[in-house]
């Protein structure tokens, strides 16, 4: 299994959130969930000023294999997005905690950071799942 940078937080449904230093949050998808989806071949990323909402689907990924929905860890307004995964989705499978981010918020609610898992939670999450 991959390393799990110890500075994101979780969901159990497999997306990540990085606070940076300027108090957004980055968001993207594990690197398990990119192994379990497979070689992906499209991206659908939120607009640039959506107001988004903690649980709900922002986003989609597509691969050979399935569409999944990603959902946003904390709510709040996108401010960026990673355009070049339009024309490479693939950068998700190669670096999903690094270049595959795909997109930013400025958050609404710092405490929802809170209800969120860690590193060593969501390892153990996979562990149950596992099992």
């Amino acid at each position: 299994m991959s390393q799990i940078p110890g500075d994101l937080k979780f969901l159990k449904s497999h997306e990540w959130a990085r606070v940076e230093a300027d108090g957004r949050v980055t968001v993207g998808i594990s690197d398990h969930a990119q192994g379990l989806l497979g070689d992906l071949v499209y991206v659908e990323l939120p607009s640039v000023g959506d107001s988004v909402t903690a649980g709900n689907a922002v986003a989609v990924v597509e691969s050979v294999k399935a569409a999944s929905d990603v959902y946003s860890p904390v709510s709040g307004t996108v401010v960026a997005v990673n355009d070049a995964l339009s024309d490479k989705p693939e950068t998700i499978n190669e670096d999903a905690y690094g270049q595959g981010w795909l997109y930013v918020l400025e958050q609404a609610d710092a405490a929802e950071l809170e209800a969120l898992l860690d590193a060593n939670a969501y390892a153990s999450a996979l562990e149950d799942d596992a099992h």
